[in-house]
């Protein structure tokens, strides 16, 4: 890292800290039963599973695989996940969000041309990472509004 930050990841930096707080919300104030409720169409995912998997995608992306730091992430587990609240979310959040926006946020021009090995997507740059990143983070945004809505009209509770 630089002590000269890109303006570039600066705003990725906004982008996928602000999607991600606002993927949050749709989890604001349900119960376990909503958190954990998903659509009936196949390959469908609840808003729990959308949450850890949004999360656990930035963190790889970024703190490991574009940093370094070792990564013990089982992707397969993110989409089995269930919780009993929001709570813990919220909590790996707070612990998460900071360390996010200080690697993003500490990123040099150089960092976002150096090229990468990507443990899915083969040999790419930093700021394909970082791209990956914000459009998967507003992807899953976008699935989350969805399923809230399709929950609130299938009146769970």
């Amino acid at each position: 890292m630089s002590t000269n930050p890109s303006q570039e990841a600066a705003l990725f930096c906004y982008y996928i800290l602000s999607s991600m707080d606002r993927l949050l919300q749709t989890i604001d104030g349900l119960s376990a039963e909503q958190l954990n409720w998903h659509p009936s169409a196949p390959n469908t995912n609840s808003l729990y599973v959308l949450v850890v998997h949004s999360m656990s995608n930035a963190e790889e992306n970024i703190c490991h695989t574009l940093i370094g730091e070792p990564s013990t992430r089982d992707r397969e587990q993110e989409f089995r996940a269930k919780g009993s609240s929001a709570d813990e979310l919220l909590a790996h959040w707070q612990t998460l969000r900071p360390r996010l926006e200080a690697t993003i946020s500490s990123l040099s021009t150089e960092d976002l041309h150096r090229q990468i090995v990507h443990p899915r997507r083969g040999t790419i740059t930093g700021l394909d990472i970082l791209i990956v990143v914000a459009r998967h983070m507003a992807e899953h945004f976008g699935h989350a509004e969805l399923t809230r809505d399709l929950l609130l009209a299938a009146n769970v509770q």
